[in-house]
């Protein structure tokens, strides 16, 4: 005598040879040798942290590209180079913005620019590295906007704020540094924090020093 156990005829699952958890899935399409999803006292939860290479390769080339923009930018700040202002030129540039303090500030700048520049480049603390850039990218904003004109004249300034915005809440992914991290595995966590941090900071240059 053989025991039909509702599998091969594809019939209704017997209760008393499946836990709740098998019935669920029973005869459902799944495949049990690939589906993503594994059981936990009863409940259906999700490996975390699987690879995505889409995902993944897409938040590389954002880093990398903003990262490396960035560093750029800072550069020129700092040393002058690839037709930057220097050091002098950019505390001159924000004196005639209003702000106190033009070469401390300058150099405040223009190292964090270049520090989490080179962070975003490689993912490593990346939610301080990309608070870093969206900081110094919203008091850019704000002093260069201009309503009159499209997008307030300010295109450039307002991607690196998305892409910067983007990879605070998104984490590097697994592709970086960062990937056994716990700011990774908690990545809109820990962009939260970092997010206030930036806005107080930010807030803080534009009052006290302007």
């Amino acid at each position: 005598m053989s025991i039909d156990d509702g599998r091969s005829t594809g019939g209704n699952v017997d209760s008393g040879y499946f836990t709740p958890s098998e019935q669920r899935y029973a005869g459902s399409g799944y495949d049990d040798a690939t589906t993503t999803l594994t059981t936990e006292d009863d409940v259906a939860v999700r490996e975390p942290h699987r690879w995505h290479f889409g995902a993944d390769l897409g938040l590389l080339v954002l880093r990398v590209t903003l990262g490396a923009l960035v560093v750029g930018h800072g550069l020129q700040k700092i040393f002058g180079i690839m037709q930057g202002p220097g050091i002098d030129g950019f505390a001159k540039f924000l004196g005639s913005l209003g702000f106190q303090q033009t070469t401390l500030l300058a150099w405040v700048t223009g190292v964090t620019e270049l520090v989490s520049g080179s962070l975003l480049i490689l993912g490593l603390f990346t939610p301080a590295a990309a608070a870093g850039v969206l900081g110094v990218v919203a008091n850019a904003i704000w002093v260069k906007l201009d309503v009159k004109e499209f997008v307030g004249a300010v295109e450039l300034e307002t991607l690196y704020a998305a892409g910067a915005f983007a990879l605070l809440f998104a984490g590097a992914g697994k592709i970086s540094l960062d990937r056994n991290t716990p700011w990774f595995r908690r990545a809109p966590a820990f962009g939260f924090i970092f997010l206030l941090l930036a806005a107080g900071l930010s807030a803080v240059t534009l009052v006290v020093l302007r």
